[in-house]
């Protein structure tokens, strides 16, 4: 026996947000979409008639303490595992021990596994026979995109619940709960915090409790008593927090969710909108040629014809990004995101290619007409190539009138011209 062990509490060194983890419904903060009194989630929580569900969230909104206030309610053998570390054998061991309880004493398992979508498919395997049979009841948690990072066939076995970023209102609350307990340390503390501190908590949590309680209790312990009261302030605050953490992950869909947001800003012509993501982008360590790609993209699908110079210095930035690199490559990359968002708008190159392909793959391909085909090599007028084409130059405008379609696509129209900027067809005299 380990005489040091038999003295530790690990509920009182344990950092603030795991000491500060709901007991109960009634202590859970956040959520109310899907805890709300009457809500689905709730209802199943308070009859202890849980099925098999993905909890789905950003770090912070309290899916592992969710599934504790689970635990705490439900009389099924709780057993909480990590993905990373539970490799196929001990997941069949649980499996036989939930049976084997199952038979003997009409007792349910429920499995909550953290970290979820590092599961393989293998790992995710092997689960799937018992929940199907109700042998074990799952609860898995993961932040990322389960749809994205989860075998189709456990998804289909569980219910999905989204967890979202808490409110201001909801991290106050938190805070100032962690201040009056007692029980869990930091209530027995005399604390004064001024209002400018407690906001700067909460900017900079955005959203995550768990990192507001991190800095809050880093604040209060190293903080010296003056007459027994311990003064935070403002700098106080900022030396608790340090450098502002940028909620992305390069690997998961917020990767997928912050481009997006970039390239919909340019689109909606809002330059204060796409800098603003651009910016987040670059400081989340974003690999900057993957930006200028979508930049340059977007340069023709959003822009086109409406201003053909947007995708010269599109490319003009991928250009000095390559020559020049970071940090300096931000400002020309700059000056093509805001190019893009100040042009007008013409989605008629996409609109004209997507539907050229549409038509080709629906329809039997077209012969070259005799007139277009390359009259260039030896012979090839012997078997008509080039009779009967009309040069363009030689006509006034540099237009005549000639088919250039083929027989059987005769008619098919299309590019359609938005008119916007100089969008228009071009080519033919009006």
């Amino acid at each position: 026996m380990n005489l040091f062990s038999a003295a530790f509490d690990s509920g009182k060194v344990a950092p603030l947000a795991d000491r500060m983890r709901p007991r109960t419904l009634e202590e859970f903060i956040g959520q109310q979409e899907i805890l709300g009194p009457g809500k689905l989630l709730r209802r199943a929580i308070e009859a202890d008639r849980v099925t098999s569900i993905i909890l789905y969230g950003p770090p912070g909104t309290g899916k592992t303490s969710l599934a504790q206030v689970i635990a705490n309610k439900t009389t099924s053998n709780f057993i909480r595992i990590n993905a990373v570390s539970s490799g196929v054998k001990e997941l069949r061991e649980i499996l036989e021990k939930a049976e084997e309880r199952l038979h003997l004493y009409q007792q349910k398992t429920l499995v909550f596994c953290d970290e979820v979508h590092r599961f393989n498919k293998g790992q995710q395997d092997v689960l799937l026979p018992a929940i199907e049979r109700g042998m074990i009841t799952f609860i898995g948690a993961t932040t990322e995109n389960p749809y994205f990072e989860i075998n189709s066939a456990l998804l289909s076995r569980s219910t999905i619940f989204r967890l979202n970023l808490l409110s201001e209102h909801e991290l106050r609350l938190g805070l100032e709960n962690a201040l009056k307990d007692k029980e869990r340390v930091l209530g027995n503390y005399h604390t004064e915090i001024t209002a400018e501190a407690f906001q700067h908590w909460v900017d900079f949590a955005g959203g995550d409790l768990r990192r507001a309680l991190n800095a809050l209790e880093l604040a209060v312990l190293t903080t010296a008593p003056e007459d027994g009261i311990r003064r935070i302030d403002l700098e106080t605050a900022i030396e608790s927090v340090q450098e502002r953490h940028f909620r992305f992950d390069k690997n998961g869909d917020n990767h997928y969710d912050m481009i997006s947001a970039m390239i919909k800003s340019m689109r909606g012509s809002d330059p204060d909108a796409a800098l603003y993501w651009f910016a987040v982008l670059l400081e989340s360590g974003e690999d900057p040629r993957f930006i200028m790609r979508r930049i340059i993209v977007h340069a023709s699908e959003d822009v086109g014809l409406a201003d053909p110079t947007v995708m010269l210095q599109a490319h003009a930035a991928a250009n000095a990004l390559e020559w020049v690199g970071l940090p300096e490559a931000r400002i020309p990359m700059a000056q093509a995101v805001l190019a893009i968002a100040t042009a007008p708008k013409s989605n008629s190159v996409v609109a004209a290619i997507s539907q050229a392909q549409e038509y080709v793959k629906a329809n039997k391909a077209g012969q070259v007409p005799l007139h277009l085909k390359d009259a260039s090599y030896p012979g090839a007028k012997k078997f008509g190539h080039g009779l009967d084409y009309l040069y363009p130059h030689a006509y006034p405008g540099n237009w005549v009138e000639q088919d250039y379609l083929p027989e059987e696509a005769k008619g098919a129209k299309f590019f359609d011209p938005t008119g916007r900027g100089i969008d228009k067809n071009r080519g033919k005299p009006s």
